[in-house]
């Protein structure tokens, strides 16, 4: 069983097809606490933007939380800000003792970025616990 499941979202649809899975283990007693991580990552935005992306991060956090809990998953929100999303999302699943990540697929450059996504590629090669990773096709419609 997989006590801490880490589920990153980046705002997108196609982040969320990774939702479902983690609904699943849950209601399969194969996991028991549900994280949800959204990183901001502000290196190119002119520093103006930063509050009104930071609240719309924390209301799209809160949107998902609502969601799950209407399924009876409670689910734990987490922001954080960095220049680099997947370090520190491997960061705070080291830190954090995460026991699962679930991240769907969704890159578009390069062949093995095609196949899994810079940043899902980064975490499954960095991750200090397993990952599953998503494949959305079926989300996109």
């Amino acid at each position: 069983m997989y006590q801490k499941i880490l589920v990153p979202l980046d705002g997108s649809a196609l982040a969320e097809c990774a939702l479902p899975h983690a609904h699943s283990l849950v209601r399969n007693g194969c996991g028991k606490e549900v994280v949800i991580l959204n990183v901001s990552c502000f290196e190119k935005t002119p520093i103006e933007y930063w509050t009104p992306l930071r609240g719309k991060s924390r209301m799209y956090l809160e949107a998902v939380e609502s969601r799950l809990a209407v399924e009876g998953i409670k689910a734990e929100t987490e922001y954080l800000e960095g220049d680099r999303p997947a370090e520190v999302i491997t960061n705070y699943a080291r830190e954090k003792g995460i026991d699962l990540i679930i991240i769907a697929t969704h890159g578009y450059t390069g062949f093995r970025k095609m196949m899994f996504g810079s940043v899902a590629l980064e975490i499954l090669h960095n991750s200090p616990a397993p990952v599953l990773l998503i494949r959305p096709e079926s989300c996109r419609t």
